[in-house]
């Protein structure tokens, strides 16, 4: 189903909100099948002061979905071509947010960056979802740090 959500870049002052999001959803739908050190780890990344600083500079790009005035899921690029962090409210989840949102990335990378393709780390919950848009696996699942991970690619 196609949404009528607006997309776009970020605020500065929505970074809280996105974080908060993607801690919710993550304690929902991942942190059971983490160790408390992948737990941990996830907090602690979200949570991470370098990270708002890369945000603030540009370095580390966030795009969000708003259903209104509310913000309702958000996907971050690291490293250029790197999907970091997609999260969608569960509330807002299976009508089309996260595809919209991994479309417009992709768009904003085909223009902006002139890339070929995005990879991403999925979550064993991500999993099924990257696949059915279109991302295909690199390697097996793997774990660091007690993140749980398929690292994966979409040709653009």
């Amino acid at each position: 189903m196609e949404t009528s959500y607006q997309i776009r870049s970020a605020y500065r002052n929505e970074w809280q909100d996105a974080m908060a999001l993607a801690w919710k959803t993550f304690l929902r739908f991942e942190a059971d099948v983490y160790s408390p050190e992948g737990v941990k780890n996830f907090r602690n990344f979200i949570t991470d002061t370098t990270l708002y600083r890369m945000f603030v500079m540009g370095s580390y790009q966030m795009f969000v979905a708003l259903d209104g005035n509310k913000l309702v899921g958000m996907i971050t690029l690291r490293d250029s071509t790197h999907i970091s962090l997609l999260f969608v409210d569960e509330a807002y989840h299976r009508r089309g947010i996260g595809r919209a949102l991994v479309r417009y990335l992709a768009d904003y990378l085909l223009a902006e960056v002139g890339a070929d393709r995005v990879t991403v780390n999925a979550s064993p919950y991500g999993v099924e979802f990257y696949h059915k848009i279109g991302f295909r696996d690199l390697r097996p699942e793997e774990v660091k740090d007690g993140i749980i991970y398929t690292p994966m690619e979409f040709v653009l």
